[in-house]
């Protein structure tokens, strides 16, 4: 670990020195107010964004719905068929 620099000659720990390839990172200033931005500021920075979003076609948006409700109506079989074997199992144990 000496010759790595993490250790002194003696055993403590050496402080690490940032390296000339890593960058400095830099706090923000605690408590520091920014400045607030008006409502229509706001929207239009809103709407800016939602601009780059890249929205589903219809197509693709009733592909995944479709995929959706199929995978909801096995679980729900599954989840039927597990209730109604455990009820049956219960009651022919507890009769």
């Amino acid at each position: 670990m000496q010759r790595q620099g993490q250790m002194a000659e003696d055993g403590t720990p050496v402080a690490r020195r940032p390296e000339a390839s890593e960058p400095r990172r830099t706090r923000p200033a605690a408590g520091a107010p920014g400045r607030r931005t008006s409502p229509r500021q706001f929207l239009h920075e809103v709407n800016v964004e939602l601009r780059k979003v890249a929205w589903p076609s219809r197509a693709e948006t009733a592909n995944y719905s479709i995929v959706v409700f199929v995978a909801l109506a096995v679980l729900m079989a599954l989840i039927f068929a597990l209730d109604l074997a455990f009820s049956h199992l219960s009651n022919f144990l507890f009769k």
